[in-house]
């Protein structure tokens, strides 16, 4: 949206979720698994993926990664690139300020602080086995 000259506010950000949910709703209901990566700081967010999940019979797994070194997480805020084509990055301010209500669903909270051989271990064990469904390639996540 923000590539297509949108500006930057609560109704773009609005938007973007909800077409995530939307062709996540459309993936879920051909029996497609999906991942979503989001920020989903607030309660409204949370109950979108709930409510979806419900909707299309699908299990939710919630990951969040909280990142437990301050200064760590700054820096890598701070010297991340800019996607292709460049967009707005948001800054430390805007990130370190943003409101964050923590989910009342399971949850398993991941640091990045530690290895990622590490993290993708705990993430693949808090998933279920894959069920060799024919629409996912052998050895990608259920």
């Amino acid at each position: 949206m923000l590539r297509a000259g949108l500006p930057r506010s609560f109704e773009t950000g609005l938007a973007a979720y909800l077409t995530v949910r939307d062709i996540a709703g459309e993936l879920l209901r051909l029996g497609r698994n999906v991942v979503v990566d989001a920020v989903n700081g607030i309660e409204w967010a949370h109950a979108l993926w709930r409510t979806l999940a419900a909707e299309t019979g699908a299990r939710l797994f919630v990951v969040q990664l909280t990142c437990s070194d301050r200064d760590e997480h700054r820096r890598r805020v701070e010297t991340r690139e800019a996607p292709t084509p460049p967009l707005p990055l948001p800054t430390w301010a805007e990130g370190s300020e943003r409101e964050y209500l923590p989910w009342t669903d399971p949850v398993l909270t991941v640091d990045p602080v530690e290895p990622p051989e590490a993290c993708l271990a705990r993430i693949l064990a808090y998933l279920p086995e894959p069920t060799g469904r024919r629409d996912r390639a052998p050895g990608t996540l259920p």
